[in-house]
């Protein structure tokens, strides 16, 4: 079948709301692991993992921070107006976005819109004891363009010692997932980001990584598995629900992603295969052999050109069972020229039933929802029925599900 004809209703299944995790456990690595290993069906803890992982393997993890992106601001009239912050637009690099002064300008959702309609919003923050006047408006910067459904949002503040990362820290809020159904808590800044969280980027969690500890991870190098940190800020279209009958009406979000020189030489070492921790993850490495293609047909293009888009796996003979040494070997060439340490674009990739896996080989991964994309990925790594067997098993086992639920570790 070709990916695009899909039906998403033929990947549903029921999931009662008690069953979706509200909170996270006291102790991450306390959660419950199923493990799906060749087609046989089993669960242990996840502070079991390192021992179910190959000894001298390569794992693979994102390293994204959520930043706390939901920003209030109330009018003259006493109207509430969100302000949610998806995706830096001026500047675009998200590195150099968070060291910004004075102002920026961001891709937004704006909540309760209809009450906002011309002039700005204004109010005072506090910033490491100083009162710091803060402003958005709509960005009039002909040269940008906004997406559909977003806007274009030009925030100004009054203190030039203060940084754009200062300003959200001071007065944004995390934006935990609306299917929780709560209002954030303070204990979300902590349990709602890895252990291991560094770049600053994410408005959703890579949620597989929550259940790390530093006992676990220690685990992890002890059985001399290499570990190895990509980077995918996640999208709030990671929570986008599919509304077309086929797939092929659903547009994925693009997403900005980071891949050190350092991932390139450790797939290479290990002939080009990994376990994956987490769906973003998954996303990024299998970009990475599309990417490569790019290059090994185009060897100048340059980072724009090497988008991967939603589609291509499915339009070119890349799902062949090539193997991805060649556009590993191709990236690493193409940064040599460049001079440069990280390779750095985004990627739209839909991963549904007919695709290919070139990297992945292992996959931990929480339970997602009926009908998302994630599902599709699942489906497509296990096999159409198999992922029914899996979801099956952990509603029949007591599983906790979503973002702050249990995990599995996927062996096809």
């Amino acid at each position: 079948m070709n990916p695009k004809d899909i039906k998403i209703a033929d990947f549903s299944y029921d999931l009662p709301d008690e069953r979706i995790a509200k909170y996270p456990l006291a102790e991450r690595d306390a959660s419950k692991l199923l493990i799906y290993d060749h087609g046989c069906i089993s669960h242990r803890q996840f502070r079991d993992l390192p021992a179910l992982l190959p000894e001298g393997s390569l794992l693979v993890m994102n390293n994204t921070r959520v930043i706390q992106a939901r920003l209030h601001f109330r009018k003259e009239t006493g109207a509430l107006i969100e302000v949610f912050c998806l995706e830096p637009a001026q500047p675009h690099d998200y590195v150099l976005m968070f060291q910004q002064t004075k102002s920026c300008i961001w891709h937004c959702l704006v909540g309760n819109a209809k009450k906002w309609k011309t002039g700005s919003l204004t109010r005072v923050i506090t910033v490491e004891g100083k009162d710091v006047m803060l402003t958005a408006e709509r960005s009039t910067d002909a040269a940008l363009t906004s997406k559909p459904g977003e806007s274009l949002i030009q925030f100004t503040w009054s203190d030039a010692d203060v940084t754009w990362a200062q300003v959200l820290d001071a007065c944004g809020e995390l934006p935990i997932p609306p299917y929780l159904n709560r209002a954030t808590e303070a204990s979300d800044l902590k349990t709602y980001q890895t252990v291991y969280s560094k770049v600053k980027g994410s408005v959703a969690a890579p949620t597989a990584g929550l259940h790390f500890t530093p006992a676990v991870l220690e685990a992890i190098d002890q059985r001399g598995i290499e570990r190895a940190e990509v980077t995918l800020h996640v999208g709030a279209g990671t929570f986008k629900p599919v509304k077309s009958e086929h797939i092929e009406g659903h547009e994925m979000h693009s997403e900005w992603i980071s891949v050190p020189r350092s991932v390139i030489e450790a797939l290479l070492r290990h002939d080009g295969a990994c376990t994956a921790v987490g769906t973003t993850s998954v996303r990024t490495l299998e970009s990475l052999y599309y990417i490569g293609r790019k290059i090994l047909a185009n060897p100048d293009a340059c980072e724009e050109e090497l988008k991967v888009l939603q589609w291509e796996p499915y339009e070119t003979d890349a799902c062949s069972g090539q193997s991805p040494l060649e556009p590993l070997r191709a990236i690493l060439s193409w940064m040599d020229r460049r001079h440069i340490d990280s390779l750095r674009t985004s990627t739209q990739i839909i991963i549904a039933p007919g695709y290919h896996y070139h990297i992945v080989r292992r996959m931990v991964t929480n339970f997602h929802q009926p009908q998302s994309t994630l599902l599709l990925l699942i489906a497509a790594f296990v096999g159409d029925e198999r992922w029914r067997d899996i979801y099956r098993y952990a509603l029949d086992n007591d599983f906790r599900f979503l973002s702050y639920g249990d995990s599995s570790l996927l062996i096809p």
